[in-house]
């Protein structure tokens, strides 16, 4: 094809190494892909153009990585879109992302106040949101995204029969109380750290989710995180537990955080987050409320499209990009539909793509709208929309 005036192939073969995150499994992304463990923690994947840790090319261009081939090549001088393998063995940090405008403003706004990009106190790294989506590879995936209603989680805390969580029950009054109570529990008011310790307390007994999913992710952050007020935020929110093949689609101002699993994630390509507990890192508990839409809705999970046999499509409204996951078996093709650009990596087997093969663990860009896809095998392919 011809991008910009010059000849290229159909795919631009890529590869990175994952992210040695603490909370990251030693074993997941080896074992899906089939390569080597690195005897750490390999927490994400990164298959894209963003700075943070840019995908290097193998084949295919004269660029070093795809942040050189995106800048001199690509619309706009960069992939709108990140995909990653996620494999959490540990909770990662409460969070929340903002939105384009809030995004522009806070970066604007801490680049005034000279903060280095580089800065542990920075909470905007560029100009863009960071909406994702997670497609569950393991089962289950578990993660905490959402408030749920009000009057669910105060039957459920209603239910332990604690003295000591009165504090916290007074506090939840309506749907119009979370935020205030968020900002409680964060600041640490008074009686916050009797609330945690009981909570942990009733958790530690439970084996499994035997007295309800959000009491296992309670006995799971305290193990993991004791004493952290994100731990008593976890019970006002949605514990979703995702089989392989279920997705959640977390738009700006969702609070959220994955528990444990392994998972392919699509997102906006920014590294914009506002974290709420769980974690050593920067709390700006301000800025987290300032994004944090603090509405009751229902588990954010995202349906797929099937527009054909062996083709899943998920597809979040309101941005701009797709997940689609593809199934192809000897003697058949399927028509994937993507834009240029595309990213494809390989799950299963060994797939084709404008007549160049992709085997499991391997990755590329792909430059053809709407290429036909063949072999027998499984793959995902992130695009814009």
């Amino acid at each position: 094809m011809t991008l910009q005036g010059k000849a290229w192939s159909v795919l631009i073969r890529i590869t990175n190494t994952p992210r040695p995150y603490a909370w990251g499994s030693t074993t997941a992304i080896a074992d899906l892909l089939g390569t080597e463990p690195s005897g750490g923690p390999e927490a994400e994947l990164w298959l894209g153009s963003h700075p943070g840790s840019p995908a290097r090319i193998v084949e295919g261009a004269d660029e070093e990585d795809l942040a050189q081939w995106t800048a001199a090549h690509a619309p706009g001088g960069r992939l709108p879109f990140l995909l990653k393998v996620l494999a959490a063995a540990a909770p990662l940090s409460l969070q929340a992302h903002p939105t384009l405008e809030q995004a522009r403003e806070g970066f604007a706004r801490e680049n005034a106040l000279g903060i280095p990009l580089d800065s542990a106190e920075r909470n905007y790294k560029d100009p863009f949101p960071k909406p994702e989506m997670l497609l569950s590879v393991s089962d289950p995936f578990r993660a905490l995204c959402g408030f749920r209603p009000v009057a669910e989680a105060r039957a459920d805390l209603a239910s332990l029969a604690d003295a000591r969580l009165k504090p916290l029950l007074d506090r939840l009054t309506d749907d119009t109380s979370l935020a205030s109570l968020v900002a409680w529990l964060l600041e640490r008011g008074d009686t916050v750290d009797e609330v945690v310790r009981a909570l942990s307390d009733h958790a530690s007994g439970t084996i499994g989710d035997e007295r309800g999913a959000w009491l296992g992710s309670v006995r799971m952050l305290a193990e993991h995180h004791p004493a952290d007020p994100g731990i008593a935020i976890s019970t006002l929110l949605h514990t979703v537990l995702l089989r392989p093949g279920e997705a959640l689609y977390l738009p700006a101002g969702n609070i959220h955080a994955y528990l444990d699993g392994l998972g392919i994630e699509l997102m906006s390509a920014s590294d914009n987050v506002l974290r709420g507990g769980l974690t050593a890192k920067h709390v700006d508990v301000a800025e987290l409320l300032h994004v944090l839409d603090a509405t009751p809705m229902p588990a954010p999970q995202l349906e797929a499209e099937h527009p054909m046999p062996g083709i899943s499509v998920y597809r979040p409204v309101e941005v701009d990009f797709a997940l689609i996951d593809a199934r192809v078996s000897s003697g058949s093709e399927r028509v994937i539909p993507s834009a240029a650009q595309a990213v494809a990596l390989c799950l299963e087997g060994e797939i084709t793509i404008g007549g160049q093969s992709l085997r499991r663990g391997e990755a590329a860009v792909i430059l053809e709208a709407v290429p036909v896809m063949g072999g027998d095998g499984r793959c995902v392919v992130a695009t814009s929309v």
